[in-house]
């Protein structure tokens, strides 16, 4: 990272950068919808970016879906098999993949139908949400947010890390999950995201980011 030179920007205009980047941005295997991943830590709040990117998109008449992992977690008897604190079960098993893959993937790659299940599963009372499919109109953009996102052969079309620092990470998860952290050191060690996303973000003081697209 210090070789990396990232710029300082506003979150209201890396929005609109971004929205303006992934508008014209077609998807090499042929699909008709855009996938982007906007990756990071639960304490680097991607949601919240993914859902700006999306308001940025709709007053340009663009439109976009936001999809969180956190709505496509196992059932707490599979994902807490060994533990409330496993770290291994949450860097690798806590995410249900094949849903995804299923529900969210599947229907957007050529030749698809469009129609995706925006969540499977509440994450507070550990229920299925029965949410019903969203038909996503051809030029719709899957903006999916969660962390750990690189490191499954997802086909996205462009990449979007934000990060912290190890400290500010520390810092800005709440001290009930600090046994969390390890699976973020071996994300880091295994995915080297801030080298691999097409876009990275630094987000230690969350008032102040800085970029590099």
């Amino acid at each position: 990272m210090g070789r990396v030179r990232l710029e300082p920007i506003t979150w209201d205009r890396l929005g609109d950068l971004l929205a303006e980047r992934v508008l014209d941005l077609k998807p090499d295997d042929g699909s008709p919808w855009p996938r982007i991943a906007f990756d990071g830590a639960p304490a680097a709040r991607p949601g919240d970016l993914a859902e700006r990117v999306a308001e940025a998109l709709r007053v340009r008449g663009r439109p976009s879906l936001a999809i969180g992992t956190a709505g496509f977690l196992r059932p707490a008897s599979l994902r807490l098999e060994y533990g409330h604190e496993d770290v291994e079960a949450y860097y690798n098993g806590w995410v249900d993949t094949g849903a995804l893959w299923r529900e969210v993937f599947g229907p957007l790659e050529p030749g698809g139908d469009g129609r995706v299940l925006p969540d499977l599963r509440d994450p507070l009372t550990d229920r299925s949400t029965r949410s019903p499919y969203v038909q996503l109109p051809p030029g719709c953009l899957l903006l999916l947010h969660g962390p750990f996102l690189l490191g499954h052969w997802f086909p996205f079309d462009l990449t979007v890390h934000v990060l912290l620092s190890p400290a500010a990470l520390r810092r800005r998860t709440p001290e009930a999950e600090h046994w969390t952290l390890p699976a973020f050191d071996r994300y880091e060690s295994e995915t080297d995201p801030a080298t691999t996303a097409d876009v990275l973000i630094r987000a230690d003081d969350p008032r102040h980011p800085a970029w590099r697209g």
